[in-house]
């Protein structure tokens, strides 16, 4: 095992599930979590995909279980849930990064099916995984909870109305949430924008912009991590501004 992912390292002993692993600023966050030292929990929809990014932290001597799910699926977050706890007792970091984004278009046309869609993942899905790793991140000496967001979720724009409702409610619900624990425990959580990052949700978006001109997901997970690192204040934010 190479130096950076050996005991000493340091998130040596940490817990860490992220959502939406299997690619972009999920699978990077992971990537870059597990080259620390952590014991990465990888959850998405797409087995292979997981199996991917798995086998990358493997390469690279880290430590990683895939959890292939659906997290519209309540039963399937409470039972990943169980799972580590029986296996690791505590959750260290819960880095929310899994979201939706509904077809650009006016509100007065917004698809129903697809609002709902992203409003059940990014909004009802945030509240159960918060409700069903409550415990285990408070077991944890530090536990910390990341969760990606998007400006237009305090920035509207037109045409993002859809995207940017299911944004806003999310952090509402983080910051709740960051108010209701911080007397109680040490959890601590961040809101973190990644801004424009070269993801396939940004080139959805922005379909003539050529994606060497926006920085790579590395950059953003590579901040996260060193987040992590630092005792940031609870409801801390930032927007990960870096060039391409």
């Amino acid at each position: 095992m190479n130096d950076a992912v050996s005991d000493s390292s340091p998130m040596a002993g940490k817990i860490a599930l992220v959502t939406g692993a299997s690619r972009g600023i999920g699978a990077a966050t992971a990537v870059a979590l597990a080259a620390k030292g952590a014991q990465v929990v990888l959850t998405a929809r797409k087995t292979r995909d997981l199996e991917a990014v798995e086998d990358r932290i493997h390469d690279a001597g880290g430590s990683a279980t895939i959890a292939p799910l659906d997290l519209t699926d309540g039963e399937s977050i409470g039972r990943l849930a169980q799972a580590i706890a029986e296996r690791w007792q505590k959750l260290d970091y819960l880095i929310i990064n899994a979201a939706q984004m509904p077809t650009l278009t006016p509100v007065t046309q917004i698809e129903p099916k697809q609002f709902n869609q992203a409003l059940t993942l990014n909004v009802l899905a945030t509240q159960a995984l918060l409700a069903a790793f409550d415990p285990l991140l408070k077991r944890a000496d530090a536990g910390r909870i990341v969760g990606l967001t998007s400006s237009v979720g305090t920035d509207p724009r037109p045409f993002w109305g859809a995207y940017a409702a299911s944004k806003a409610a999310f952090e509402v619900l983080l910051q709740s949430h960051a108010k209701e624990v911080e007397r109680i425990s040490k959890i601590r959580v961040a809101i973190v924008d990644p801004g424009a990052t070269r993801t396939t949700m940004r080139e959805r978006a922005y379909p003539g912009e050529d994606p060497q001109t926006v920085k790579p997901p590395e950059a953003v997970a590579d901040r996260i991590a060193a987040l992590l690192e630092e005792d940031f204040a609870n409801l801390h934010r930032e927007r990960v501004e870096i060039s391409a």
